[in-house]
């Protein structure tokens, strides 16, 4: 049993602003609670909403650690009472609602999983944010059928790349959208049927053409702003368009003509707010039908980078930039 120190180090945004906020600073190693696990954490993944709270526009729910983070990979040191899986020593990977970029951290055991055979410590912190968001909108909220069209915009993104994976796994024709010619390329290696330069094409147009005129079953969408009116463009009859952020902004001008002459549903949802046991519901789900798939070899995290804890601000450098194709991590 591996000795648990007191203090550990982990970073938080001291204000709000650019990468130049984030701070590494000393707190107290927390305490399992009941059905709680303690992770000496390997590596954790940055992710798109770490830089929104870093801007002061995503600040942790009631109760979360102030440290940034929302998924992690390490190995179970201690545990809380009527624990029925995941004692120590056991290698996991954890959805957690904050505490992530430290070197403990704190997960309900519920929201933990088993580690994939032949997958790095790097390559599971990569995992949970993505493969929870993309299996609640795209299979659950958007309902993807074998044989559908789908579409997802941003499909070089840590969520792109894992939607790729998914919905060709699951038989769907997936159409991506991104912003250079080397990205669509990034996106037709994963399984992407067609990628389109967003920069260079009308996707709307680029969309009908590809599907003879019908246009996507599911569309999921985390730009926002004028996206939202030519997502209803590009949707098909009784499409479902699954909105999961707003990059371009979240306030837009639409003409709801469009959803009620196509029978479009237009849902959305977040991750981190939800209920243990609605993350736990996913996560079982990810088990039984995505789980195999990593262990199999089919899908597989794309990594872009990682950067030491104490490069974190680099980390977030490479994402604000829009470069990275993937996922960066933090290594522990």
């Amino acid at each position: 049993m591996t000795m648990i120190p007191t203090t550990m180090r982990g970073v938080i945004a001291k204000g709000s602003g650019g990468p130049e906020v984030l701070t590494i600073v000393e707190r107290p190693v927390p305490e399992p609670k009941e059905r709680e696990i303690l992770i000496r954490v390997e590596a954790a993944g940055v992710n798109r909403p770490d830089v929104i709270q870093r801007q002061g526009g995503y600040p942790p729910p009631p109760g979360a650690s102030d440290i940034l983070g929302l998924e992690v990979a390490g190995v179970v040191v201690a545990a809380g009472p009527n624990l029925p899986r995941f004692f120590p020593g056991a290698p996991v990977m954890a959805l957690v609602p904050g505490g992530g970029y430290a070197e403990y951290a704190l997960a309900h055991a519920s929201n933990a999983l088993p580690i994939p055979d032949g997958l790095s410590m790097t390559e599971a912190a990569a995992i949970p944010e993505t493969y929870f968001t993309v299996w609640s909108n795209v299979f659950e909220r958007g309902r993807l059928q074998p044989g559908e069209t789908f579409l997802v915009h941003g499909g070089t993104s840590g969520i792109g790349t894992t939607a790729i994976q998914l919905a060709k796994a699951f038989g769907a024709k997936v159409i991506a959208t991104a912003g250079s010619a080397a990205k669509c390329d990034a996106c037709t290696r994963l399984g992407a049927d067609l990628a389109i330069n967003y920069r260079e094409a009308d996707f709307v147009k680029a969309v009908k053409e590809a599907t003879e005129g019908r246009g996507a079953d599911v569309i999921l969408d985390m730009v926002g702003g004028d996206y939202i009116p030519r997502n209803y463009e590009a949707a098909a009859q009784d499409g479902r368009i699954v909105q999961i952020a707003f990059l371009q902004g979240s306030k837009v001008e639409v003409d709801f003509r469009r959803l009620m002459l196509k029978r479009l549903t237009h849902t959305g949802s977040t991750l981190r707010s939800r209920p243990v046991a609605e993350k736990a519901a996913i996560a079982e789900a990810l088990e039984a039908h995505v789980w195999p798939l990593l262990g199999e070899g089919r899908c597989r995290p794309v990594m872009d980078s990682s950067f030491p804890l104490e490069n974190v601000r680099e980390a977030h450098a490479r994402m604000d930039g829009g470069q990275h194709v993937g996922k960066i991590v933090l290594t522990v």
